[in-house]
């Protein structure tokens, strides 16, 4: 691990392997813990704290967790890395910023990967509900604990599936979010809760990278916004994953796995080695 100062904070990131670099985004109450280096074997994987989570800063002041300032922060990133472009796979609210770096810097984009990714909330009242709702997580984190609110978050229905995983798997699951600083998870629903950005449902087109897009089966809500935002985009495929949730990534680990590689070995690691030709 090691931190790399951008834009006033510092992030934790995790550097490893050797290959075309990809960019690893996790989601609300993640780490690069999320993401396992042996994966990935082959590519350059960044996995990355993103601000508020891990081992990250996690400021006081929550405008400065806004999707707009954590792109930037990711540009920022690559160029202290020294990376041109890379291929980015985000879960969930790291797709959400996934999403939005491919928007706002599609130079720097290779390949995009989105897992249980929502391009926004369309309707007007769900998206201010969504606001009250997360604002009183927030309250509730503040008020109570960090553990009473992972065991709340862990028992919503959006993670039923993940009931069916082996007892140690929850058990480092659960660690894993009570690692994370109260003050960043409160700060990141107030500022990239899904209620604070307007939807890009309408902007997708501007997406010119291939780009995979990867639902469970059983997650239903997420299954159909997957199928609708890979027919919206230029360059979309869809990937629906049998038995797994909301996480595909860890329910179906091997399927997953095998069906992110088998994509960017079509359009990132062949491409390469045709440029070096």
């Amino acid at each position: 691990m090691t931190r790399i100062d951008v834009n006033g904070i510092s992030l934790n990131v995790r550097v490893a392997g050797d290959g075309p670099p990809l960019l690893l985004l996790h989601g609300f109450t993640g780490s690069v813990a999320t993401w396992s280096s042996e994966d990935w074997d082959g590519y350059t994987a960044i996995a990355v704290d993103l601000i508020g989570h891990g081992g990250s800063d996690s400021p006081a002041d929550a405008q400065r967790y806004t999707m707009q300032r954590c792109v930037l922060d990711l540009v920022a990133l690559l160029d202290r890395l020294d990376i041109a472009r890379a291929a980015v796979l985000g879960y969930s609210m790291g797709g959400r910023v996934a999403l939005q770096f491919a928007l706002g810097a599609p130079e720097r984009l290779s390949a995009l990967v989105l897992e249980s990714a929502s391009p926004g909330i369309e309707d007007d009242a769900e998206r201010a509900n969504r606001r009250r709702s997360d604002a009183e997580l927030a309250d509730s984190i503040e008020r109570d604990s960090l553990e009473a609110f992972v065991d709340h978050w862990q028992s919503i229905p959006l993670f039923a599936s993940q009931t069916r995983l082996p007892a140690d798997v929850r058990a480092r699951l659960r660690e894993q979010r009570l690692a994370n600083d109260a003050l960043g998870l409160t700060n990141s629903l107030r500022g990239m809760g899904a209620g604070e950005e307007p939807p890009v449902f309408d902007r997708l087109q501007e997406i010119a990278a291939p780009t995979l897009v990867v639902a469970g089966a059983t997650d239903a809500k997420y299954r159909r916004l997957a199928e609708r935002t890979a027919a919206a985009l230029p360059n979309g495929r869809l990937a629906v994953i049998a038995d797994a949730g909301h996480a595909v990534h860890l329910e179906q680990p091997r399927a997953f796995t095998r069906t992110v590689r088998r994509f960017l070995h079509a359009h990132v690691q062949q491409k390469e080695q045709t440029a070096c030709r």
